[in-house]
């Protein structure tokens, strides 16, 4: 991947509206080419989707949260139960395996205090294998997920 690479796939990730010619002319390029890197680049993976970013407050969506779970046991089988169960709920966001003292951290929308009670105590609290779960009410959004950082990488690292 090379500089140029790293220009298109910073201002898709900014502004996925971005026509081929519209970054074909920002990277003094010729349209068929810019076509090719682009496709290039989903072929590879690199690219993995276009989406729109939505506003959970027009949504409905006025409650953010961060739910720390562990399970009772660690085994293939359970594991597997509580990830698919977690899938299937639409209001979790995201959902991390990780390490320390918790095994999995979900972000949550909820509509209201009301509707994030009954995600955490009968859709959350219904999954198999749940042994405890904390939950953070997120007071305010400092930065939002907006993509990967894509400066250059430095060879002297």
């Amino acid at each position: 991947m090379d500089a140029i690479d790293r220009r298109i796939l910073d201002t898709l990730q900014r502004h996925g509206r971005t026509t081929n010619v519209e970054l074909a002319r920002a990277n003094d390029l010729a349209p068929s080419s810019m076509l090719d890197r682009v496709r290039r680049l989903e072929d590879r993976g690199v690219i993995q989707g276009y989406r729109a970013v939505l506003d959970p407050e027009k949504l409905g969506y006025h409650v953010a949260a961060m739910v720390m779970i562990n399970l009772d046991r660690h085994q293939t089988k359970g594991i597997d139960t509580f990830e698919a169960g977690v899938a299937a709920i639409p209001e979790v966001k995201a959902c991390y395996h990780v390490t320390g003292q918790y095994d999995y951290i979900l972000h949550l929308a909820a509509r209201d205090i009301d509707h994030l009670s009954e995600l955490v105590k009968h859709r959350l609290g219904a999954l198999g294998g749940v042994e405890k779960q904390e939950t953070f009410l997120v007071l305010s959004t400092v930065k939002e997920d907006r993509g990967y950082a894509l400066e250059p990488l430095d060879p002297q690292r």
